[in-house]
């Protein structure tokens, strides 16, 4: 499978971005340290959402920084994104990576330790366990917490070392070093982010503190 940082991923999405220019702030946030960028938007009609991925993937052009489309493989092959992130209710990762192919990097939400033993994880590339805590962005009602992201962590390192296991919801700089910490690869962080008025001082910010959490300060 292919190989993905997901030390500082970023979400960008037009409902949390101060109504500002995506492709602007995707740059923003990988001079501050983003190591991969993911694209959502779940109102947009495909058309927008196909122009939208690629003015990003434009952006992004020469940084090195791969660019996932929430939910929508139509949107990865109409815009040339770098492939796409899948939830329980989304297509299958299975049909994904066949529609997608092998080249393309796939990611899936782990939301209990029932979703963490059915995972395809032969076709996926990482996995993000979530929601963490308690988020704005997103309907997120029952909230995990530490404790229950180490458990349903503890499946994937027993059986799966290879695959990065990232954290999703409620985070920012204040508890982004607790997740790192508690053995997280990398977090997935929107509002964090993308509301920051300063998206490049936020990102720097927040590997500022995952690096402090990796080296144990």
């Amino acid at each position: 499978m292919n190989t993905c940082d997901i030390t500082l991923y970023g979400i960008l999405d037009p409902n949390r971005s101060k109504s500002r220019n995506l492709a602007e702030l995707a740059l923003a946030a990988v001079r501050g340290g983003a190591t991969i960028l993911q694209y959502r938007d779940k109102n947009a009609p495909v058309r927008v959402m196909i122009e939208q991925a690629q003015a990003i993937k434009q952006a992004l052009d020469g940084s090195g920084i791969p660019l996932l489309i929430n939910d929508r493989v139509d949107v990865v092959q109409a815009s040339g994104a770098d492939g796409v992130h899948v939830g329980q209710d989304d297509m299958r990762a299975e049909d994904a990576r066949k529609i997608l192919g092998p080249d393309a990097i796939i990611g899936l939400t782990i939301k209990s330790a029932a979703h963490a033993k059915a995972a395809p994880v032969d076709v996926l590339d990482y996995v993000c366990i979530g929601g963490v805590y308690d988020t704005l962005s997103k309907d997120n009602p029952h909230s995990i917490g530490i404790d229950g992201w180490q458990q349903i962590a503890k499946y994937f390192r027993k059986h799966v070392s290879r695959l990065p296991v990232g954290a999703i919801a409620g985070i920012d700089q204040q508890n982004i070093a607790d997740v790192i910490e508690a053995g997280a690869n990398g977090a997935a962080i929107i509002s964090a982010l993308f509301m920051a008025d300063d998206v490049e001082a936020a990102a720097k910010g927040l590997r500022a503190e995952i690096n402090r959490a990796r080296a144990g300060a």
